[in-house]
């Protein structure tokens, strides 16, 4: 599908960066190197520190200084994101706590969100991401560790939200790949998917997860196909993982994104572009082909590099 970018731009690239290992000592230089080039991307949060035991070194809103800087960035542009309400399982009473300190922290509901894997609330996660035959592939693939773990979309379990999300979010995160060019492989995005109701919208992303795959993604070569083909890239990453060390960034990484802020490039928040994308969709509602080619494609890239 060919886009017409505002501007006459000739491609767009965002990042939707989770907050897993997330310090100010790893995240400032990351944000301050990409405000100072352009780029408005999109930094998904924990907003509270919630009432169990933290899956993750990464700061949540509960620290003041953290959110303060979110807070900082939102008004320079940049997105504020949700990656579930904590880093860890949450029932229902606390994930609406934490949508509802989101909302208090950052002036509105979240728009879009990713959810996070040691989140057993994650909505339509782990085996409930693909359908029929591709979920007993997943099952096998995985050994079976998320077997009936995720229950966010389960009406009448108590770590049910999927009618909080339905009301409040309106973009959810699902597939990965390892393709520059994210809209390339799933042209039908943003996509509503009939099977998986309380998710308004889903979107796909280009595997970034640490610095390391980032920097492969972005690479020269993959910068001037996604130029060339006109295409749009999401980038999955974790800005907390490999990008900054002793609070100096990864000279590669610095290299990497001086260059394709250079090129001609609409770099925008993910929703931006999400609703850019939406309101040129005659019809988003995701076929059982298209959702078949999706699932396929991603299990394929699960099995042969085991990442998200």
């Amino acid at each position: 599908m060919t886009i017409a970018w505002p501007g006459g731009r000739r491609f767009a690239f965002t990042v939707f960066d989770d907050p897993d290992a997330q310090t100010l000592e790893t995240g400032v230089p990351v944000y301050s190197l990409l405000a100072d080039l352009g780029f408005r991307t999109t930094k998904a949060v924990w907003p509270i520190r919630g009432s169990g035991t933290p899956s993750d070194r990464g700061l949540t809103c509960a620290d003041d200084e953290y959110r303060r800087w979110a807070e900082g960035l939102q008004a320079r542009g940049f997105e504020i994101g949700l990656h579930n309400a904590t880093s860890h399982t949450s029932a229902r009473e606390e994930t609406e706590r934490g949508l509802d300190t989101f909302k208090r922290f950052f002036g509105d509901a979240p728009i879009a969100m990713a959810n996070h894997y040691n989140c057993d609330e994650a909505i339509y996660f782990g085996e409930h991401r693909v359908s029929g035959l591709g979920r007993a592939v997943y099952n096998l693939v995985t050994r079976g560790r998320n077997r009936d773990r995720f229950q966010g979309h389960t009406p009448g379990h108590e770590l049910f939200w999927g009618d909080l999300c339905r009301e409040r979010v309106k973009y959810v995160r699902n597939f990965v790949f390892r393709e520059v060019n994210t809209l390339a492989v799933c042209p039908w995005m943003p996509y509503h998917d009939p099977a998986r109701p309380f998710v308004n919208y889903w979107f796909a992303s280009s595997e970034g997860d640490k610095g390391p795959a980032f920097m492969e993604r972005i690479s020269e070569a993959n910068q001037d196909r996604l130029e060339e083909e006109g295409g749009a890239c999401v980038m999955y990453t974790h800005f907390g993982h490999g990008f900054a060390h002793g609070g100096r960034l990864d000279p590669t990484f610095v290299r990497l994104m001086e260059r394709l802020a250079r090129k001609n490039g609409w770099f925008v928040p993910v929703s931006v572009l999400l609703d850019y994308l939406l309101e040129r969709r005659p019809d988003p509602v995701l076929t059982a082909a298209q959702r078949a080619r999706l699932e396929w494609r991603w299990l394929a890239h699960k099995i042969r590099y085991g990442t998200a």
